[in-house]
This record gives C-alpha cells, structure tokens and sequence, in this order.
C-alpha cells in the first residue's frame, strides 16, 4: 500500500502528474492516470482541512445523497454509468460492491464506497496520496478536481487565472434513524412498482398535506453570512424544499411529493401526497429524506418535518445543510477534454466545471485523466463524440446552452434526435442509449487501433 506521505513544496517532476481534489472526479482522474502508467500525486486537504460539507477523512465522499439516480439504461443516469463501465471507471464497479436496495436507482451504503475508493487508490503502485491543502497552481501537468467548495486560497490561485467564477448554493437532505419512524403509518414501495420495494413511502392526505406545506413555507430559515448574500442563487437540481413549496400550493405534489405510481395498501387508493424515504447504508438503520434540500433552521427541521406521517417522532441523525459552491464559467474556459484554453497542461473536472451530479462529476474525471494521460504520452485528445452522453456533457461545458451557463447534470435532451420517429417515450430512449453505447464502444475500439499502430 502507498504510504501517505508530507510536502511543503509541489514535486515538479515532468514525467508524473498532479491531482489536487480527493473526490469523486479526482479519484477517477488519478485512477486512469495510473492504468495509463504514468505516476500520480493526489493531494487531498482532508483531515488537515475539511469543508464546510464534509465530515469523513476518506476519499470519494458523498455529502448530500446516497444516489447515483436510475440504474436501467434507457435513462440518462443509466446510459452515463454504463459508458462510463466501458471507460474503466474505477467507482463504478465500487458502487456496484456497495449497493444497497433502491428500486430502479443504484444507490450505495455512502461510507462503505468511500472506504472501498480509498482502499483501490491507496493499493493502486503509482499513485501517492498526500494529505494536504494545496495552496498553489502547479506549473505541471495538473488535474484540478477540488469541487465545488474548493478552499478559499486555492479558489482565488484559480479566480485569478481564469479571470471569473461563479457561485450557487447547494443543499442536502437530513437523515432519520430507522427505529424512531412509525411503520403503522408508512408503507413499502418503489413507484409503478419498478425494482424491489424499496422506499419507504409516507402517505398524506389532503389536509395532512395542507398544514404541512403551510408550516413549511413559513418556517424560519437558517441566515446566511453576509459575504454569501450577494452569491445566492439556488441550482434548480438541488432546490430547497421550502423554496420549491414557496411557489405554490400543488409545486411538491408534482415534485418530490408526486403520488403517481404509489397506492396506500391501508386504503387501496393513490394518497394524495407521498414524501419517500430511502436507504442511506445497507444496514438499513438510516433513511433519507427524498427531496427535502434544506436550508431551514434545525429547530424548525425537527418541528415541520415530524408532521410528515410516520415522522412524528423521527430522530434527526443529520440535520438538512446549505452551502454555496462555485463553478467556473466554463464555456469561455475549457476545451471540450477539460483542459484550460490558455494553458492546455491544466485541467479541470468535477462539479466546478459546471457539471451536477455524483456520476456527471466523476465521468469529467475519467476525460480529464485519460486527457492528460494521452497528452503526456503525445497521442491525440481524447475527446467522445457528442452523441454518446460523456461527450455530450463536456460538450455542454465547453460551449454552453442557449442562455447563461449554469450547471447541467445527464439529461436525454443533451443527445441528438434518432434519424427514424420512435413514438414511445421509452422505447426512443433505449434505441438513443443503444446507439451511444454503440459510438461509445467504436470511439475507444478507435483509440485500441490507434496506440496499436504507434
């Protein structure tokens, strides 16, 4: 096992390479470095510094969620995972090790997978971890994969390269222990009945549903420091519940509150409004609040979601936080391989370059790594073709939609239109992934080719 090892100064060895960030996307970066066969530096802050999110020393740590979202390959999370399986990816397989039951979801036991990427990085010959805050910019070949809530003084190494950044808030959902819900109230189910029954479902009738929401939207909210006002803008992907609820009666019955594809065994019928729960460790102690972001106070955490049925004496293992991240403006920055216009030996990847989501994040790793590698080596970018999901979502980051950038997660909507009319919402679906899988499969067979021939 590679020791973890001290240094006051950024080795400035041309032949290895540098990643700064321990998360998701630097652990994938790190890792197909490595299996490229070029020696790696990982810098990872904690536990000498941690977050404002963070808690856990271990490497690859999710903070707001145990869900890399839907498993089959006719969704967008699906396809993405999947390409990502064929690029190698080293959480993948690890996630996979350390599922827990979420219906059509791979979701994992969160401390479980963060122990499991520590241990495959540490055991891995060539890649050094060091546990340390990076404070500069290496002039190397760097991997730039801090997240969203990169340290104040490497932020500013970085605003001060790139010129801009921008900044949202990001929130996360408490978690309630298990023995302390009422079971009599809550039933087991997974929507349309898709997978196991996995979820935990707590029913409400229109009156329960009523009061709640008024409680919620007049709830006292946690205050914001006063150098964090002037940043606030909430990503639509993570809204606050109380946000979402604040703008209007019916906004969560057709969001995180949606009924349809549930039906109350008690009383045969769809209730008129669901708040689910999820497993947050295999151990099934711990459930999640399914959509319920917040950046409510605790005390008011505790009071307005005990009137969710089932809640009433809940015990709050973690309490809902909200925290401002930033991203770059990544369009007039990055090239479609991640890499920055104006110094192409420095690369980003993860959330701060504008893609959302556990898997986007560490899909933008496995481009940045074998990016870097490839250059190292003196091959060719390595750069997806657009119609497969990885290279449409770095397509996005390097050029951006028709309005102004904000972050993107894996969408359908993201690839191209199938040259034939497919009607069938899910059978179009599956035909657009079949064929990604497709260009995805010939693009690497093509690289295969290509290092063959050199």
């Amino acid at each position: 096992m590679t020791g973890v090892i001290k240094t006051e100064k950024i080795n400035t060895n041309k032949d290895q390479a540098i990643v700064i960030g321990g998360g998701r996307a630097g652990c994938e970066a790190a890792w197909q470095l490595s299996q490229a066969g070029i020696p790696v530096i990982l810098y990872e802050m904690k536990p000498e510094k941690y977050s404002p999110a963070h808690s856990q020393q271990d490497l690859a740590e999710l903070v707001c969620s145990n869900s890399l979202k839907a498993f089959r390959l006719a969704s967008a999370g699906g396809l993405l995972k999947a390409e990502m399986k064929l690029q190698g990816s080293l959480l993948i397989p690890c996630a996979e090790a350390c599922a827990v039951p979420a219906g059509g979801a791979l979701a994992v036991d969160r401390e479980q997978f963060s122990a499991l990427v520590t241990e495959k990085i540490m055991q891995e010959k060539l890649i050094t971890v060091i546990r340390k805050e990076c404070a500069e910019l290496p002039e190397q070949n760097t991997i730039i994969a801090t997240g969203p809530l990169t340290s104040d003084v490497l932020a500013e190494k970085i605003e001060s390269l790139c010129g801009s950044r921008l900044s949202f808030f990001d929130a996360a959902a408490p978690i309630v222990s298990a023995e302390s819900l009422d079971r009599s109230k809550i039933f087991l189910q997974s929507r349309y009945d898709r997978g196991e029954a996995d979820y935990l479902n707590c029913p409400m009738n229109k009156e329960e549903y009523e009061k709640f929401w008024d409680a919620l939207v007049n709830a006292e909210k946690a205050e914001l420091h006063a150098h964090d006002k002037a940043f606030f803008r909430v990503y639509e992907g993570c809204m606050p519940v109380e946000v979402l609820a604040s703008r209007g009666m019916d906004t969560l019955r057709f969001g995180p509150l949606k009924p349809v594809g549930l039906r109350d065994p008690r009383t045969e019928k769809r209730p008129y409004a669901v708040v689910q729960l999820r497993k947050e460790n295999q151990a099934a102690t711990m459930f999640n609040l399914v959509g319920f972001q917040t950046n409510l106070k605790f005390s008011e955490q505790k009071r307005v979601f005990s009137m969710i049925p089932g809640l009433e004496h809940a015990e709050f293992l973690r309490y809902g936080v909200m925290h401002r991240n930033f991203f770059l403006n990544s369009p007039e920055l990055l090239n479609p391989d991640y890499s920055l216009r104006n110094r192409e030996n420095l690369f980003f990847a993860g959330q701060m370059t504008g893609v959302e989501g556990y898997m986007e994040s560490a899909s933008s790793g496995i481009i940045a790594g074998r990016s870097l590698a490839r250059k190292m080596q003196g091959k060719s970018a390595y750069i997806l073709p657009e119609d497969t999901m990885t290279g449409a979502l770095a397509h996005y980051v390097s050029h951006g939609g028709a309005a102004d950038f904000q972050p993107m997660g894996a969408n359908m909507g993201l690839l191209p239109d199938l040259p034939e009319r497919i009607r069938g919402k899910q059978e179009r679906y599956q035909k657009i992934a079949e064929s990604a899988i497709a260009r995805c499969t010939e693009f690497l067979e093509g690289l295969e080719l290509e290092n063959k021939n050199l």
